[in-house]
């Protein structure tokens, strides 16, 4: 039951205050019953005005049924009924309204059992159709809705439920919204909250996933390493034609090690051949060149540090 209005109220008071205020004045001229069936009178009228006056909120639309038959729809605003003969069996929201249902233990079409949460938007757009032809329309729009769900989850495969939740959002409200038409009520939309899948389930996906991920790393690998054998052949070719490319390169390999503070450094004879450097003695003495120069340096930088 919807509680009394306060207009309902302040002309309730108003009446009786003014039933009570002359039953006063005349029981001070005479003690009588005049004044008694007065101040009863004022009650009386008080309630009956009271209740005859209703007010509906912006978003209310309210079913009006006289003697049992459908009469009108009032509201927004203020209204007017008859006592006894009137009956308000229903207080219309016409907002938009949100209603939460779930899914559990449904199986997917590849027999996965699923829990699936869901959110429904919807509003009456026909008062009249919600309260007159249906009991009660918010509990059928539930039991509509969860049906629906249970319908699409038994239709799709586990992979589009989990990759393809706007297509199955969109199936939904097509579905409820044909149920729902006749009773005057529109479904906005639905939209698809969470899909929650067995752990053991959980755990193998991951599995398969990572096994995935780690298949990619090794292809991404293994093409790396032939772009770089591609460039390494290309560089050879280059060589074979150009042997002082060669030279100088098979010297810049040699300063690099050496510029690491190593102390010793093997160079095959092959090698030393190669980049025409005479004999052992002439690669030692190289050596010890760049040795000294490293080592100077360090000095350097030292005095420096020690300024």
């Amino acid at each position: 039951m919807r509680r009394n209005n306060s207009v309902a109220v302040l002309i309730f008071v108003v009446i009786l205050g003014i039933g009570i205020a002359l039953a006063y004045a005349r029981y001070s001229v005479s003690a009588d019953l005049q004044s008694v069936w007065i101040g009863v009178g004022a009650l009386v009228v008080a309630i009956v005005v009271s209740s005859a006056i209703k007010v509906a909120d912006q978003w209310e639309r309210v079913v009006i049924l006289r003697l049992g038959h459908f009469y009108s729809l009032k509201g927004p605003g203020v209204f007017f009924i008859i006592p006894v003969i009137d009956m308000i069996p229903y207080w219309i929201d016409t907002r938009v309204i949100t209603a939460s249902f779930k899914a559990e233990k449904t199986l997917t079409k590849d027999t996965v059992p699923v829990d699936v949460d869901a959110v429904l938007f919807w509003k009456v757009l026909d008062p009249k159709k919600a309260a007159l032809d249906v009991a009660d329309y918010r509990g059928a729009i539930g039991w509509a809705s969860q049906t629906a769900l249970r319908d699409v989850i038994g239709k799709t495969m586990l992979s589009d439920m989990l990759e393809g939740r706007e297509k199955i959002s969109n199936e939904l409200q097509k579905i409820i919204d044909v149920r729902t038409e006749p009773w005057g009520i529109n479904v906005i939309s639905v939209e698809i909250k969470d899909v929650l899948i067995p752990p053991a389930l959980e755990d193998a996906m991951s599995m398969q996933a990572q096994a995935e991920r780690e298949r990619q790393a090794r292809v991404i690998l293994g093409d790396s390493e032939r772009q770089v054998a591609e460039k390494f052949g290309e560089a050879a070719k280059t060589y074979a034609r150009d042997p002082t490319a060669l030279h100088l390169r098979a010297m810049n390999m040699l300063y690099e090690g050496l510029k690491q503070n190593a102390t010793i450094v093997i160079v095959p004879s092959t090698a030393v051949e190669t980049m025409q450097l005479g004999s052992i003695a002439g690669v030692t003495a190289l050596t010890r060149g760049l040795g000294q120069e490293l080592a100077d340096k360090e000095k350097e930088s030292e005095l420096r540090k020690e300024k």
